[in-house]
């Protein structure tokens, strides 16, 4: 079997007996149904006196006894950092296939094989533009919605979640049903009682499933990890291009300057995004962008949408700058697409470079995804900083969505995983989450009890028996065990 789809983005490793790649959603379906124990049967039900009704019962009857069940795996493109993608045996279903894509005034229809960066160009070649901008644009929108994942300009337009007008979901035994947001004539509302569990006071989250009363498929469904259904295909809301923006990548002469900047522009300006970049991470950009200022020791990076390239706000943005004790002078402002572009390259950088050293090094990549109430910010970074520079000083990059209280550390060390699960149990402990984006996957799943009691938990695994009773959707991600109810998280 091709070995890249036995892996993701976290260098994370798996094995499967077959690769499967369907043309179609009804060829997609027929896989399902064979994975799931109904065997290679039509697809039409049958029904056999003393049998019962349905593939299964025909086996049944012929006296050869139910299929087997057989877990499969959802591969996309395979940017994932938490190994929801990597197989534990079973087979594997690639949806790359599964390319259509159609922009019209206000909303895309995209296949989930759809790579976001064609969404994003196909989108700006009708003036529009998609808000969801995960930093790795060649990610799939299957995989965007089964994370959740939000990116820099969340600060402003949230997570992938509020951009999804309607799904095409496969379920574990092959069925296939529509669900839309406020149309009477699709299914809309959840025909269960899921539960309720208390979720965080955070403004991201991807930790398990999303339950509360009232809730719509599309939320369920949304951040499931592809442990619940197959979604096939996406109808997402698209805006008008900005008629002109104003970024910025800020320096500043330390921590404590960029912090307080970012907590007074949070309350004050309109920004689309605010994001951090701390001194090991200036240093690990040098190597690529030799400009940064040498007493440069933090940055914000911000993007401002305008009404003209007149708009009062590039004079209010230049002020707030000066005010916030920045090195102003020293600092880089942009309105121009190709500016913006450099900027762009600046901050995706950071991850490559991280990732460069990590395979270096040889080790897998040690990242978190933390995020806590806003007004805990300071105090999150305040505790990643002192620990890091007692456990591992020197081999450590804290950046990303400052704005959102939700930055990214990653360790440049194969023995970070302690620390990481104490980061996860302080940003619980602050009211945070132990996913904002990425998703748990099967390298983090053990997180899950840190954030949810046993009794949260035993709610998220009724939703996963009720529409995975033989627990064959992305066996190992979140759930340890064969059937969500084998193994504790």
């Amino acid at each position: 079997m091709d070995g890249r789809y036995l892996e993701d983005a976290s260098g994370l490793r798996g094995h499967a007996e077959r690769l499967i790649v369907p043309a179609d959603e009804s060829a997609l379906t027929a896989v399902l149904r064979e994975a799931s124990g109904a065997g290679p049967w039509p697809a039409t039900p049958v029904t056999i006196p003393g049998a019962g009704t349905g593939v299964t019962g025909a086996r049944e009857a012929s006296g050869a006894g139910p299929w087997p069940a057989t877990p499969v795996t959802i591969a996309g493109a395979g940017t994932g950092v938490t190994g929801a993608r990597v197989p534990q045996g079973g087979w594997v279903i690639s949806l790359e296939k599964f390319t259509r894509l159609e922009v019209h005034p206000g909303y895309a229809i995209a296949g989930a094989g759809v790579l976001l960066k064609d969404l994003h160009a196909a989108a700006q070649r009708t003036g529009q533009f998609y808000p969801p901008d995960p930093t790795e644009t060649s990610a799939s929108i299957g995989g965007t919605i089964a994370t959740n994942a939000s990116g820099a300009r969340s600060f402003r337009y949230g997570p992938t979640r509020r951009w999804i007008e309607r799904l095409r979901v496969a379920f574990a035994d092959g069925t296939v049903r529509e669900f839309a947001r406020g149309e009477a004539s699709l299914d809309k509302v959840i025909d269960f009682d899921p539960g309720e569990i208390p979720l965080p006071d955070v403004t991201k989250n991807t930790a398990g499933y999303l339950l509360r009363p009232g809730m719509d498929w599309i939320d369920l469904f949304t951040g499931s990890e592809g442990t619940l259904g197959v979604v096939t295909e996406a109808r997402l809301k698209l805006l008008p291009e900005p008629k002109a923006i104003l970024s910025g990548v800020i320096f500043f002469p330390g921590d404590q300057a960029a912090i307080d900047a970012v907590e007074r522009w949070r309350a004050s300006a309109s920004a689309r995004m605010l994001e951090y970049f701390d001194d090991g991470s200036l240093r690990l950009l040098r190597t690529r962008f030799a400009e940064i200022p040498p007493k440069a020791h933090a940055g914000i990076l911000f993007e401002q949408e305008l009404a003209s390239e007149d708009d009062p706000e590039v004079d209010a943005w230049a002020e707030r700058v000066e005010a916030a004790g920045a090195l102003a002078d020293d600092s880089w402002f942009a309105l121009s697409a190709a500016d913006r572009e450099r900027f762009r390259r600046f901050r995706h950088a950071l991850p490559e470079l991280v990732n460069d050293a990590v395979r270096r090094d040889g080790t897998l990549k040690m990242g978190s995804d933390f995020a806590v109430p806003l007004a805990r910010n300071r105090e999150m970074l305040t505790f990643y900083k002192q620990r890091l520079e007692t456990e591992f000083p020197g081999r450590y990059v804290i950046f990303g969505h400052v704005g959102d209280a939700h930055v990214h550390v990653n360790i440049l060390s194969a023995d970070a995983g302690p620390l990481l699960e104490e980061f996860a149990r302080h940003a619980v402990a602050l009211g945070g989450t132990v996913s904002a984006e990425h998703g748990l996957g099967k390298r983090k799943a053990h997180f899950l009890k840190l954030q949810y009691s046993e009794e949260d938990l035993e709610k998220m695994r009724a939703v996963k028996r009720r529409l995975d009773p033989k627990g064959i959707l992305g066996r190992g991600t979140l759930w340890r065990g064969p059937m969500a109810c084998d193994e504790e998280s």
